[in-house]
């Protein structure tokens, strides 16, 4: 994951309803409730269906340039202040939207590099205000050098940050990794455990990093709700909701039990790739017939 725990996206869109809905956002959603009603009014889903793109598959491809973090928290903060508003997917559309995504992608993985569950844990909690790249570049000499919680925590913190300096809040980091190593070896024998309350109480790790370990180290169809993920949910109407918290309750109550191992790597990579903060790729969105935002960006 690209994003900390508590990560949420920025910046207004073009004018017309983004950028009121931008504007309300930023000043505290005063407009919410009115652009929301007028939000709501405007989704045509006959002419969204028109644009979807045949045979449109999932953009795997490397990204532009990340918009400015304020901006892309005005973008998220503008689809979260009207989520709520439009009008509810039926079950038909879930199915329908899930279906094309696993179509398109069989098989999601997630961007970051790792060994084991342990390496996994150790990318996740770097990840956080950085960029899936970016972590890559740094772990790789990092795991060669310390693959192991008795490595890790041998090498030190200053040895770790010599490794990730590259990174944002790299020496925090560094404190938190060999910490957690630490406690993995002490209260669980040096192993990662396969359980949400034990992964939180670990230093660096929240409810986001938890449920990226259990889902892709542990196989369960845990949601975790990045950013990219955040904005989607809200932006499309799928599982609208102020926090995080929100949005990945919403998400697991709509989302059928047979695409739930795989829902948060679809919804991320849509969001990284098409369902961009500032510019979303609506003519080559999978589900753009089926999506309530109000204003889609032409071809």
């Amino acid at each position: 994951m690209a994003d900390g725990d508590r990560d949420s996206a920025r910046r207004p869109a073009r004018a017309g309803v983004r950028g009121k809905l931008a504007g309300a956002a930023a000043t505290g959603g005063r407009a919410a409730g009115k652009a929301g009603a007028k939000a709501n009014s405007k989704v045509d889903t006959k002419t969204a269906a028109k644009r979807t793109a045949a045979g449109a598959k999932v953009a795997l491809a490397a990204p532009a340039a990340s918009p400015p973090p304020r901006r892309r928290a005005v973008a998220n903060a503008a689809a979260a202040a009207i989520g709520g508003a439009f009008r509810p997917w039926t079950a038909q559309e879930v199915e329908t939207a899930f279906s094309r995504f696993e179509a398109a992608n069989p098989h999601p993985e997630g961007e970051l590099e790792y060994h084991d569950p342990y390496t996994l844990l150790v990318a996740v909690v770097l990840s956080a205000q950085a960029t899936d790249t970016g972590v890559n570049k740094a772990t790789r000499g990092l795991f060669k050098a310390a693959p192991t919680p008795a490595k890790m925590v041998a090498l030190g913190e200053e040895g770790v940050a010599q490794h990730i300096r590259t990174l944002g809040l790299y020496r925090g980091k560094a404190k938190n990794v060999v910490e957690l190593s630490r406690r993995l070896i002490a209260e669980h024998g040096g192993e990662v455990p396969a359980d949400r309350e034990a992964l939180e109480k670990l230093p660096g790790v929240g409810r986001k990093t938890a449920n990226v370990v259990l889902n892709i180290a542990f196989r369960m169809p845990t949601i975790a709700v990045d950013t990219h993920l955040f904005r989607v949910a809200n932006r499309t109407g799928l599982a609208p909701g102020k926090t995080p918290l929100e949005v990945e309750l919403g998400l697991e109550r709509v989302i059928p039990e047979r695409f739930k191992l795989h829902a948060h790597h679809w919804l991320i990579l849509h969001g990284r790739y098409v369902c961009k903060a500032i510019r979303p790729d609506c003519p080559r969105c999978l589900i753009a017939d089926l999506c309530r935002w109000p204003e889609k960006t032409p071809a």
